[in-house]
């Protein structure tokens, strides 16, 4: 398998920009994510829409020995498989995560809720599988649009990607949140927002 371009995929291209701009917020995303999983010293974790693997390779030391990664894309799961052979990836969906309740002590889900019809059922079959924490993020609207209207992107969708259908920002995200989980931290890294939850045992 070609582990430099393994498929046509919108995400996968995201990360390989040369556009210095949207490389340095990327960067920036990631270090803020890492900057919360780190000091939760968690022994195991979920990575719940893993995609081709990025988070995985972004994070690198601050992921647990014990990690396990899901996505609906059986490609992206096949490229993820490859390129972390010591991860258990598999196919599936976050509505139904194949895994016991309490399986996981951090989930990550990150640019997954805006994809999935009925955001609630999926967070809450999250929070089954987890048993201490989760970190979520999705677009923060509107600058999500902003930042792709000024890239010339999705312009008849007046720079909505065409796969997300929810929309969030701190409010509405916290809102959602907050109605199954305690929320510890909701902090912005434009053009995304990043939560820190913890489950209410």
């Amino acid at each position: 398998m070609d582990l430099t371009h393994p498929l046509q995929s919108t995400n996968f291209e995201k990360f390989q920009t040369g556009n210095p701009v949207v490389r340095h917020l990327i960067d920036r995303f990631y270090a803020r994510v890492g900057a919360i999983v780190g000091p939760l010293g968690a022994n195991s974790l979920l990575d719940a829409g893993c995609g081709e693997g990025e988070t995985l390779d972004r994070l690198g030391d601050a992921l647990p020995t014990d990690v396990a990664a899901i996505d609906i894309s059986a490609d992206a799961v096949r490229f993820a498989a490859a390129r972390f052979p010591a991860v258990s990836v598999r196919t599936a969906s976050i509505g139904a995560l194949p895994f016991a309740d309490d399986s996981f002590e951090l989930v990550i889900c990150l640019e997954v809720l805006e994809h999935v019809a009925d955001p609630a059922a999926a967070l809450t079959d999250l929070a089954r599988v987890g048993s201490r924490d989760l970190v979520i993020s999705v677009p923060d609207e509107p600058w999500f649009r902003l930042g792709s209207l000024l890239r010339g992107k999705y312009l008849r969708e007046l720079g909505d990607h065409p796969e997300h259908v929810n929309h969030w920002n701190p409010k509405s995200l916290g809102a959602l949140l907050s109605d199954q989980l305690e929320l510890i931290s909701l902090d912005r890294s434009l053009p995304w927002l990043i939560a820190h939850c913890r489950l209410r045992r």
